[in-house]
């Protein structure tokens, strides 16, 4: 079985559906892999539209999963394609979200644990309940495949319960789920950025032994490169975001206003590059 071990190819597989995404995610991904592993690697990107993509991403077309898609839920359903079949891609790999910032080595990530083992980030917005976060995890390929024959039952009750598809993996994948070791994955808005009223005054930092900053919900690398906490969002001088608290210019409450406040990140945009 190719696991990344001994010389055998590091695979690193994503996916691409729809617009959100454009290529260049998929690109700057490729590349800080590239910066960041001892190959022989290759990323595999599972795409309805493999346009502008590098040269040596591999493109595979969405896996087939027929499944009526819940509505008014939080998760990333869509993620369900991969539990099952990949087609030619096969053995362990490990799923990287697009819109993540590699900071450190990524070897370990394949030699960690059992190579049988599923792996997941913890989940840091749920402390008590040990969930798992899907942005970073491995995988043998079909082996989360009955969760598949689970969701596909009831997708919208699926939904209804779990909320999350990580909540879904985290509780119900074969043989249980483990964890990276907490120090290698680090939460941009929850680790990265300084508590409120210090991100006024300081940027944002890699937490020390962070291998890969992940950006949960709306705020994503380019917001983070502008100082910007989500993309409708625009970046103010410290002293005008605080007047637009209080102007009328703000979208969301007072006090949520003032919290999310962003110095541009430097080294997301040192690192966020081909």
């Amino acid at each position: 079985m190719n696991d990344g071990r001994n010389g055998t190819v590091k695979q690193i597989i994503c996916i691409k559906w729809g617009d959100k995404f454009g290529p260049e995610f998929v690109n700057r991904l490729h590349a800080m892999i590239g910066r960041n592993i001892t190959p022989p690697f290759k990323l595999y990107c599972f795409t309805d539209d493999g346009t502008g993509l590098h040269p040596d991403v591999a493109v595979r077309p969405l896996p087939e999963f027929a499944y009526t898609a819940p509505v008014n839920t939080k998760g990333k359903w869509p993620k369900s394609r991969l539990w099952g079949d990949l087609g030619d891609v096969t053995g362990v790999v490990l799923f990287l979200d697009l819109d993540v910032i590699i900071t450190g080595n990524l070897d370990e990530f394949f030699s960690y644990g059992d190579p049988d083992d599923t792996i997941l980030g913890l989940n840091l917005n749920t402390p008590l309940e040990k969930m798992g976060q899907t942005s970073v995890y491995r995988m043998r390929v079909g082996k989360l495949k009955p969760l598949q024959d689970i969701f596909r039952a009831d997708p919208q009750g699926a939904a209804d319960k779990y909320k999350y598809e990580q909540r879904f993996v985290t509780r119900n994948a074969p043989g249980g789920v483990k964890f990276w070791p907490r120090r290698w994955l680090a939460h941009f808005r929850l680790q990265c950025v300084p508590i409120f009223p210090l991100n006024y005054f300081t940027e944002a930092r890699i937490p020390k032994g962070t291998r890969i900053v992940i950006f949960p919900g709306s705020l994503n690398p380019p917001d983070a490169i502008a100082g910007r906490w989500d993309e409708v969002d625009v970046h103010r001088a410290p002293m005008d975001h605080i007047r637009a608290a209080f102007d009328g210019r703000r979208r969301e409450s007072a006090i949520k206003h003032l919290r999310h406040y962003l110095r541009p990140v430097s080294w997301v945009e040192k690192l966020w590059r081909e």
